[in-house]
């Protein structure tokens, strides 16, 4: 098999940045967007934009993996532990949603979270891969059995970032507030749904 000049390859990367990067940009400002739009607003063909991914929603969940690996950078060199660590990951997590704009909130399916996660979906096993040890660490710290992907499951609930645009907006909280309170919510949760397994 002959492997692609190294040029090539550099070119293809930079035409796949240069459409995620355009999605990101679109529907973070609120908008939808189709692949010629995307494709215009990355400044290459439409050609060139479905060489790369068959529909809107595979560049949504390349940039959603994108984020996702930020996220799992910031968990895995965070030197703090316990609860500390996961109120900083969801922080983290927050801080990205509302840079990332509305562009986190496209990449929704009528497939529930777990099932998408159990199914390998890549952009958001990045994010369970950033939360395992947050979560079963919280879970420790909280002298409850850790509940593994049904702890994925209610963090999903509490930190849709659709919920979390929404908890800006109406209640005009900052992004402090609104992870201070997600947090404390989800670990009474936590607790709560350990309490119901026994």
């Amino acid at each position: 098999m002959l492997s692609q000049p190294s040029g090539q390859r550099l070119d293809l990367q930079r035409n796949r940045t240069l459409l995620v990067d355009a999605a990101g940009r679109l529907f973070g400002a609120g908008r939808s967007a189709t692949m010629s739009e995307i494709a215009a607003e990355a400044g290459i063909s439409s050609a060139t934009a479905y060489r790369h991914f068959a529909s809107v929603d595979d560049v949504l969940a390349a940039y959603r993996f994108e984020v996702g690996r930020e996220l799992l950078a910031f968990s895995q060199n965070h030197q703090a532990q316990g609860l500390e660590l996961l109120d900083a990951v969801c922080s983290k997590w927050v801080q990205l949603v509302v840079r990332h704009g509305e562009s986190m909130i496209h990449t929704r399916s009528a497939e529930g979270y777990l099932a998408r996660v159990k199914a390998g979906a890549y952009y958001l096993t990045v994010q369970a891969e950033a939360l395992r040890k947050p979560l079963r660490e919280a879970a420790e710290a909280l002298g409850i059995e850790d509940p593994g992907d049904e702890a994925l499951f209610l963090w999903n609930g509490f930190f849709d970032p659709r919920e979390i645009h929404d908890l800006l907006r109406s209640l005009d909280l900052d992004e402090a507030e609104v992870s201070a309170r997600l947090v404390a919510t989800f670990t009474a949760a936590l607790t709560g749904w350990s309490s119901s397994r026994t």
